[in-house]
């Protein structure tokens, strides 16, 4: 694995009125719908998607306006009605997030930073509150590495924010917490087959679920993934070389999940594997050459006991949770192959109480223990073993937290948490939480918002590099503070408005010197920004959501930071159509310009993709056409110090077919 360049010299660029063109076209202030003549009973109003329940932001369920966070739902529903394959791209519809790909991971970005080749550390992703960020590079998978299959989902909770106060490691931008359908939600079984060109993709999916006689809740899934890529033209700069990468660009998945339940008890099984080819010649590696790849495997095992006692007041959960995770790189320098395997291996616990027995208090303590008891990492010469290194590893860590959610009268209350985390490389940390909610009336709730979080630097970042005296550099916690404000008002039963102003530091940020190659602490960066959005229904079954991110982000020198877009917009529709029992889904996505690592500025773009579907064909049956970049816009993201280019093309106009038939 090799290490990537220290961003913070380059120098912030001046914005552009021009720039700004493409949002007009992402917010427009009024949209005209003609009502279809019958509502799609499948849809859910405002009202009722307001009145989802949120268990990801204190690993017991909320309502939304009790929530110490902007939290954003997104719904099954909305899932099918876009078309949405993996989880960045259902991410992308919200406030604040944006999506850089490399060609071989998808990075999230979020309120303004997302270094590329950070692998999404300060981002948390869970399945059923279960962690899934692995403990040697962090990585919280958001593209077809996620080891779960997008038609398991019933909702994703993201919760923006520090989570810090609750669960410690990885949660300092945002909490995404995906929660999958149950056996009796499936009801039977399920096959789905999608082909996509132009880059001759085919996945298919098989499932069956459902709940048995004696009470037990079974779900069983298997799918798989495979495509051939594209041929792109490359410029691999300063090697010399450029071309086409004529079969460089294959992928492929599988997956499975299966979970049982019965009572208070439930047995899960996650299992997802990703091989991904190389043509971008990352880490500086040859140019052009086959047999360069990366792989990304997640097997996940979460034993959960959860029930009430004391007339409903007191609630016992407890959970055991292993990891077995794989990842593996094969890269040639000078036509010589190496291998960077590791198999982290881990196994926790983690017990909790909520009670609601004291009166205007809900209680929480949670005690949660990891040991990352195999973290090892190699470096493979693969025409000579006797070069071979192997630096062993481990790591534990355990957090005891607590939180008192406070109704101090009837329009207002507090939440006050904290954690303590403490682990064998950095020691010690706190991470606090403060938020008062008050309910001024019936349609609008204020909220204003205190946190800190913690990540402790792990295991790659921590490590002198692959030799035989490699040891660890003491790095220090990043450690982020962020203050913030939520407005959010009802109009009627179908309109919700929604206004967020925040700001937050981020101290010791860890990044690679780019002359010793190793990481570091370096200068704090700043960021403040405001959201503004709104979600729309009407009683057709159609649903308007949009929204505009201001954010600017800058390192305490003032230098600007690389990948940080100033503005977003997004707009999502979908709405049924009078025709055929024809449904549609209508994304537009704007992303402002970008700043490079070579001081260069990157245009801002706008994207459309559209999705329609029906069911009315026969009865079970799902029959869909998605089209992607759907103008053929041509656009280009930053690149990461380990590519030879400074920027990477995108992917152009792509066309799919979906079918999806449950019996």
């Amino acid at each position: 694995m090799q290490r990537l360049i220290d961003t913070t010299r380059l120098v912030r660029q001046p914005v552009q009125v021009s720039r700004y063109r493409g949002l007009l076209l992402c917010l427009a202030s009024v949209v005209t719908v003609r009502e279809a003549a019958a509502a799609d009973l499948t849809d859910m109003s405002l009202e009722q998607l307001m009145q989802i329940n949120v268990v990801g932001a204190s690993k017991y369920e909320q309502k939304q306006s009790e929530v110490a966070a902007a939290v954003s739902v997104i719904t099954r529903e909305e899932i099918e009605a876009f078309g949405w394959r993996t989880l960045d791209q259902a991410l992308a519809s919200l406030p604040g997030v944006y999506v850089t790909y490399d060609r071989q991971f998808t990075y999230l970005g979020v309120r303004g930073f997302g270094l590329p080749g950070d692998y999404n550390t300060r981002l948390l992703i869970t399945i059923n509150g279960n962690r899934v960020n692995d403990p040697i590079f962090d990585s919280g998978p958001s593209g077809r590495e996620l080891p779960i299959d997008m038609d398991l989902i019933e909702r994703i909770e993201f919760i923006p924010g520090p989570g810090g106060a609750v669960y410690g490691q990885n949660a300092m931008f945002a909490v995404v917490n995906i929660v999958t359908r149950t056996g009796a939600e499936a009801n039977g079984a399920e096959v789905a087959v999608d082909y996509q060109q132009p880059q001759s993709l085919i996945e298919g999916r098989a499932s069956w679920g459902g709940r048995l006689d004696n009470g037990v809740d079974v779900l069983m899934s298997v799918s798989g993934m495979n495509a051939r890529g594209q041929n792109l033209f490359f410029d691999y700069g300063a090697s010399g070389k450029a071309g086409i990468a004529w079969g460089l660009d294959g992928d492929r998945t599988k997956q499975f999940f299966g979970s049982i339940a019965r009572g208070p008890w439930s047995l899960e099984f996650v299992y997802g594997f990703e091989h991904k080819d190389d043509p971008t010649g990352a880490y500086l590696s040859d140019p052009l050459v086959p047999g360069q790849y990366q792989e990304t495997g997640y097997t996940l095992t979460q034993l959960r006991y959860q029930d009430n006692f004391v007339s409903d007041t007191l609630h016992v959960s407890a959970r055991l949770f292993t990891g077995d995770d794989v990842s593996d790189e094969r890269l040639s320098f000078g036509n010589i192959y190496y291998a960077y395997p590791s198999t982290p291996d881990l196994g926790g616990v983690e017990v909790r109480v909520v009670s609601t027995a004291l009166a205007a208090h809900t209680l929480m303590l949670g005690l949660e223990a990891q040991d990352n008891y195999d973290i090892g990492q190699s470096q493979i010469v693969v025409s000579n073993p006797a070069q071979d290194i192997y630096v062993p590893g481990s790591i534990y860590r355990v957090g005891l937290y607590g939180q008192d959610e406070w109704r101090l009268s009837n329009a207002l209350a507090a939440t006050l948490g904290l954690r303590v985390d403490r682990n064998d490389t950095t020691g010690t940390a706190l991470s606090p939480r403060l938020a008062l909610i008050w309910q001024a009336t019936a349609e609008t709730t204020a909220k204003a918002l205190y946190g800190i979080a913690h990540r402790a630097p792990n295991a790659f970042e921590d490590l002198s590099g692959f030799t035989p005296d490699a040891h660890s550099l003491g790095l220090s916690d990043e450690t982020i503070n962020t203050l913030e404000f939520d407005l959010d008002h009802r109009v009627g039963r179908d309109l919700a408005l929604r206004a967020s102003v925040y700001q937050w530091t981020l101290h010791d940020l860890i990044v690679e010197n780019d002359i010793s190659q190793v990481y570091q602490n370096d200068q704090p960066v700043n960021t403040r920004g405001i959201e503004l959005s709104t979600d729309k229904t009407w009683n057709s079954g159609a649903r308007l959501r949009d929204s505009l991110s201001i954010q600017d982000a800058e390192y305490r020198n003032g230098a600007g930071v690389v990948n940080s877009p100033k503005l977003l917009g997004k707009l999502n529709f979908s709405s049924p159509l009078p025709i055929h029992g024809l449904r549609l889904g209508y994304e537009l996505r704007y992303d402002s310009s970008r700043l490079t690592l070579n001081g260069t500025t990157l245009g801002g773009y706008a994207l459309s993709n559209l999705f329609l579907s029906t069911q009315s064909l026969a009865k079970g049956l799902m029959v869909s056409l998605g089209v992607g970049n759907l103008f053929d816009k041509h656009y280009a993201q930053p690149a990461s110090a380990n590519h030879w280019q400074n920027s990477l093309e995108q992917d152009g106009r792509s066309l799919r077919a979906d079918v999806h038939y449950a019996f």
